[in-house]
């Protein structure tokens, strides 16, 4: 039975309840197998440099976050303004009744003709304030996310991996929009809220300072509990965030693999894990709240109290002679002018615990070092391959077990290298030092007598193209499947590139041709066209190093030979890594190595290997016997 949502949220409140929850990793992953190779974990940093880190992204836009700054305290300036027309009109005009009515009714529509011009021009500078800081927001949070989204592009394989489709899509969406909440809650909201509060306090005193000591009395002790309690919910949302990437990282697995779920009826069990997740989510969510209402309900008690206090407290100090109508009036407008800054600061408290869970995340993944940097030094690849030479490479993914061993081939340029072997016995990791998705772990890999790691990976990646078992398509047309790999391809180079993959003939039956969108992962065609398209993706790249893993393995018999012919002359211009577990694929290969265990223990051309009846010999014969009686065609 799955655990249910009631017992992880008893887990969450012991973790909460004991401090554990405020020093748990922030991204909550599980940490890797013993021995995993993969990349150190960030060094932890504070929230103040956090912070620091946050500021320095603000620096291109001082100008515009200066010009927030001057209409927000002409706005604050403003607001400040207006209760001293309220006690003009009840002190000079109403209550004056000393002076004629003409010269009453004079003061009158000149105060008031003053006030509501205060009033709009407060509104309409607050308003344009509103709308710079909105764009504001929205140019810092397009900033970072494209710092995020480069930064994720290059980030190490295992990382990623670790990471998982819903902790990415988390960062790049919702912590990235909570954290340019740090511009209104970290930065603008308390800085005015704290000069709009310096300036009331300061406007009380000299109102009347015995109702203002009074008034002001509760107020510090009050901050205290609430910054205090503020603080608590942190974890709680930094719990919750993690949550939502987890659940939303099962959802994009469901259906990426909805065929399996079906198969394996696993669709009520699916239900049942996602709303178990999502259940727990909603009661983190109200404990949360449940905290938060507490803090609100709180300062609405206390304004409520200071209220009562100014108007019982004023009332005794105006029969007594101490303070006017119009003071008392324009005090409880001072006072709420006062408690709106307190009460800003203290909600910006604790909606800035939200927005720094967010920024964690953010900024832990942008000072994530990035995969593979150049070397100091690196230079450009060459244009022309004349050798590639493994001298005693060694790759593992967990220390101490290595896949790949005592790995010595040197391959001349042009040629074809066959990987061939049982699964696991490291040709696709053969392949991935190849196109450096890792690096040995020992020994190195030269091209034209020069280490790979020498040149800037850029430029050596732009010699390779890979056609993998697992065929990944985008959402989009087929022209743009095609030239994914170089966009300034013409129509004629795209049309002979689908020829040469034998993949034209049914591009043009497609209800739009060309222009026909495939769907995500080309879920519109079948196995065997969606390799044709990425044979034709590679294919127009024109490499200089081409790399086919069970490329054709999705292909019937006939598709798969008329490939092979067109693909004869590409072959003989590029070093090309053929995997294949089907042996007749590699029959023309210039060198084919039979790799186990990560070691090479047989090499030679197809002739030279069947001539030597060795494992390779015993291989074709059990696959010459598998086909039946036509096997042999196919050879």
């Amino acid at each position: 039975m799955p655990e249910t949502s009631r017992a992880r949220f008893r887990r969450f409140l012991e973790q909460y309840r004991t401090g554990r929850l405020h020093t748990t990793d922030d991204d909550g992953d599980p940490p890797s197998p013993a021995g995993e190779r993969s990349p150190p974990p960030p060094p932890r940093r504070g929230r103040r440099e956090y912070l620091r880190e946050y500021l320095r992204w603000l620096r291109p836009h001082r100008t515009a976050l200066g010009l927030v700054f001057l209409l927000a305290l002409v706005t604050a300036g403003l607001q400040l303004v207006e209760p001293l027309f309220m006690r003009f009109i009840i002190d000079r005009v109403l209550l004056d009744t000393t002076s004629a009515i003409a010269e009453r009714l004079s003061r009158l529509h000149l105060a008031g003709a003053a006030f509501v011009v205060v009033i709009l021009c407060s509104n309409l500078i607050g308003a344009v304030k509103d709308y710079r800081q909105r764009l504001l927001n929205v140019e810092v949070m397009l900033s970072l996310r494209r710092a995020l989204f480069h930064r994720l592009l290059h980030l190490p394989l295992p990382r990623l991996w670790e990471m998982k489709t819903g902790g990415i899509l988390s960062r790049l969406t919702g912590d990235v929009e909570t954290t340019t909440g740090l511009l209104q809650m970290a930065i603008v909201s308390p800085a005015i809220s704290v000069l709009r509060l310096i300036v009331a306090v300061v406007v009380l005193l000299l109102l009347n300072w015995r109702l203002a000591l009074t008034a002001m009395a509760i107020i510090p002790g009050a901050m205290l509990m609430s910054f205090v309690f503020a603080r608590r919910i942190r974890p709680i949302y930094r719990s919750l965030r993690k949550d939502a990437e987890l659940i939303d990282g099962r959802v994009g697995e469901t259906f990426s693999g909805i065929r399996v779920v079906r198969a394996f009826r696993r669709e009520l069990l699916e239900v049942l894990d996602y709303m178990v997740g999502r259940h727990t989510v909603l009661r983190k969510e109200m404990f949360a709240q449940r905290r938060e209402l507490v803090l609100w309900t709180s300062w609405s008690l206390l304004l409520a109290a200071v209220n009562v206090v100014i108007v019982w407290y004023g009332g005794y100090l105006n029969l007594t002679g101490g303070a006017s109508i119009g003071d008392i009036m324009a005090f409880q407008w001072y006072t709420y002018l006062l408690l709106g800054p307190v009460w800003q600061i203290v909600n910006s408290f604790s909606e800035l615990q939200r927005s720094l869970a967010a920024m964690e995340r953010v900024f832990e993944v942008l000072g994530l070092a990035a995969d593979k940097p150049d070397r100091p030094g690196a230079g450009p690849a060459p244009e022309v391959v004349e050798e590639i030479r493994f001298e005693d490479v060694e790759f593992e993914y967990r220390v101490g077990l290595p896949v790949v061993r005592e790995f010595n081939v040197t391959v001349p340029g042009g040629t074809v290298v066959a990987l061939v072997g049982r699964s696991g016995a490291g040709k696709t990791t053969v392949t991935d030092l190849v196109a450096r998705f890792h690096d040995p772990t020992a020994g190195r890999i030269l091209l034209n007598g020069v280490d790979i790691r020498d040149f800037q990976l850029r430029s050596y990646r732009d010699l390779l193209a890979i056609v993998q078992q697992e065929v990944f398509l985008f959402d989009g047309t087929v022209r743009d499947n095609i030239a994914y790999g170089r966009r300034d391809a013409s129509e004629a180079d795209i049309r002979d590139a689908a020829r040469r993959a034998n993949a034209e003939e049914f591009i043009v039956r497609l209800p739009e041709g060309y222009e026909t969108w495939i769907g995500e992962r080309g879920v519109k065609l079948s196995g065997g066209q969606c390799q044709r398209l990425a044979i034709a993706r590679a294919i127009l790249a024109r490499p200089r190093i081409l790399i086919l893993d069970e490329a054709t393995s999705n292909l019937d018999t006939e598709s798969e030979q008329l490939i092979q012919q067109s693909m004869e002359a590409l072959l003989a211009q590029q070093t090309t890594f053929v995997i294949a577990h089907r042996l007749s694929t590699i029959r023309r290969a210039h060198l084919i190595l039979l790799m186990e265990e990560g070691r090479v223990i047989e090499r030679g051309t197809h002739d030279a290997l069947m001539a030597a009846r060795g494992t390779y010999y015993e291989m074709v014969q059990r696959q010459l016997q598998a086909a039946g009686p036509d096997g042999g065609a196919g050879w």
